[in-house]
């Protein structure tokens, strides 16, 4: 099967025509044209989120350009073939069906002919059942005292999801204390270890191989430490669960099966959060907190598969992206949430994005002529303000920016929240409509009159703004509401790898440095062997050699 190119669709032809008539327009000269334009650009999500797109440079043209090429590269059909579970994973031969996991509404899901949501909902009673145990303390460890700490040991999305999202949802939290391991480095899981007690700790292995490396070195270095402070390999079956598909080496480490929750080839890495990957989620804020995060992602599933493209907010998002990294040539997106508990929210966005959709090869095999997916960063509140905005508002880069906020605060504190909203809803102004000379001069005048001075400084206190965001407001952050939020980017990321022509579901990149350091490793392990590597490479491991000890 061909599949087509995005630059040489008619739709791309006619916004690379149209972006030569709006390149230079300024978004206040279009807010002033359009009195309407907020009520035209902005969506309010099922009463409880509102998508304000209005602060981008596109006019009616633009965005009509823009949906005729979702439309053109048949984004309705993609959209279909993943939720029917077609292999659209071409190169790895399987389903990509996330949203299987969060269908609480258990519409049979079929995968080579057989309905998968016996098995989902199986696991996730599952989860239920043991989550009660432990939470109500019932669950014991080898001496008989209840568990009070839970280590979740993975990486990339088994270590990202869940500590983003328990990260997030402090506010609903249960007394269990929670630890993320993820790191090789074994700084990471010494830290942890020191301040556990092996009597009340419970491991929880995540690996959908149980062979990744970074978290089976982790898994047998917390192995090795319980075994020494417990004396008995028969107590491991009460510490540690797995969080696998392979039982086989699930079962070698010593756990036993009602310690085993499994999770399948259908569901990639960094969208597992939903499935049984979402254990320390459960174990932090209770099951019934967790169906409310599946239902909030399962309504934005709902909205992306049956809403006009005109009013879908994964697509227009999308669109509005593909818009500055290919026509602009703007190569980065940032992401800006104003709550403190989503500090982990970026980096959850940047592995769900950049893994999926940085690619340079096409569904054809050939190499792309267009831009991919865009280098995602970001911080939490203000903290930013004070660090990177001066690059924002007045470098020479543009850096289109996801702004989001819920309205309501779970920590009323004096004037916090309100203080926070003002600096929220400010920052989006200034970069879109920036600070004229004679603005300027109206301020420095007051300030200070002196003609030569006010002349000297003007320059500088220029702001140019034309600066594009979209304002995500929340009305409180909720499971469903993380959930919906989670949902709506996955499936803006999943729409713009349908339009850059790739498989956005496979991560062949990250293969070849393992490969590489496996072979390296057993260099490193040798004495006086012969480097056989560049001069870069080798001179790297002499000096290690050199100073090891």
């Amino acid at each position: 099967m061909q599949y087509i190119d995005p630059i040489h669709t008619k739709s791309w032809k006619n916004l690379k025509n149209h972006f030569q008539d709006i390149k230079n327009v300024h978004l206040r000269d279009l807010f002033n044209q359009d009195v309407e334009r907020f009520k035209k650009f902005s969506i309010v999500f099922d009463n409880v989120m509102l998508i304000d797109f209005s602060k981008n440079r596109m006019t009616d043209k633009t965005f009509r350009k823009l949906i005729s090429l979702a439309y053109e590269l048949k984004l309705e059909d993609e959209k279909k073939l993943m939720f029917e579970g077609h292999k659209i994973n071409y190169t790895e031969n399987r389903s990509v069906l996330h949203i299987a996991l969060r269908n609480i509404k258990n519409k049979p899901i079929y995968v080579n002919g057989k309905n998968i949501m016996p098995q989902v909902h199986f696991v996730l009673n599952k989860m239920k059942l043991f989550s009660k145990l432990v939470i109500n303390g019932d669950k014991k460890g080898y001496t008989g005292k209840s568990i009070t700490d839970i280590v979740n040991i993975g990486i990339g999305g088994s270590n990202l999801g869940p500590y983003m999202a328990t990260e997030a949802l402090i506010p609903y939290k249960n007394h269990l204390k929670m630890h993320y391991v993820s790191n090789l480095d074994g700084t990471h899981i010494s830290s942890v270890l020191k301040i556990v007690n092996p009597e009340t700790t419970l491991f929880i292995i995540t690996s959908k191989t149980f062979t990744t490396e970074e978290t089976m070195i982790n898994a047998y270095s917390a192995r090795n430490w319980f075994l020494e402070q417990s004396g008995n390999i028969k107590y491991i079956s009460d510490h540690f669960l797995a969080i696998s598909m392979n039982w086989i080496e699930v079962e070698k480490f010593g756990i036993h099966d009602n310690h085993f929750f499994e999770f399948w080839d259908w569901v990639g890495g960094r969208y597992s959060l939903w499935s049984s990957v979402g254990l320390s989620i459960i174990l932090s804020i209770g099951f019934d907190n967790f169906v409310d995060l599946l239902s909030g992602a399962q309504s934005m599933d709902e909205h992306f598969l049956n809403t006009d493209l005109e009013k879908n907010i994964p697509v227009i998002l999308a669109l509005i992206g593909i818009w500055y990294n290919n026509f602009f040539g703007f190569e980065t997106e940032g992401m800006f949430v104003y709550d403190q508990n989503m500090h982990k929210f970026a980096n959850y966005l940047q592995q769900c994005n950049m893994e999926s959709n940085g690619k340079s090869i096409n569904k054809n095999g050939k190499l792309v002529k267009w831009q991919t997916g865009p280098i995602i960063w970001g911080e939490a509140g203000t903290n930013g303000q004070h660090a990177f905005y001066q690059l924002l508002h007045q470098g020479t880069k543009i850096i289109p920016s996801d702004f989001i906020i819920p309205l309501q605060t779970h920590n009323q504190l004096g004037d916090h929240h309100i203080r926070l909203l003002s600096n929220f809803f400010a920052q989006t102004k200034a970069l879109a409509f920036g600070q004229s000379v004679d603005d300027n001069k109206k301020k420095i005048i007051l300030d200070k009159n002196d003609p030569e001075l006010i002349e000297k400084i003007i320059p500088f206190k220029l702001f140019e703004g034309n600066r594009p965001t979209n304002s995500i407001l929340i009305k409180k952050l909720t499971p469903y509401t993380l959930g919906s939020l989670l949902a709506l980017y996955e499936h803006k990321i999943f729409t713009q790898g349908v339009i850059f022509n790739i498989f956005s579901f496979d991560q062949w990149g990250v293969e070849l440095g393992k490969e590489l350091a496996s072979e390296i490793l057993s260099t490193l392990k040798k004495e006086n062997i012969d480097l056989c590597y560049d001069s870069s490479t080798n001179n790297l491991i002499r000096t290690y050699n050199d100073w090891k000890n």
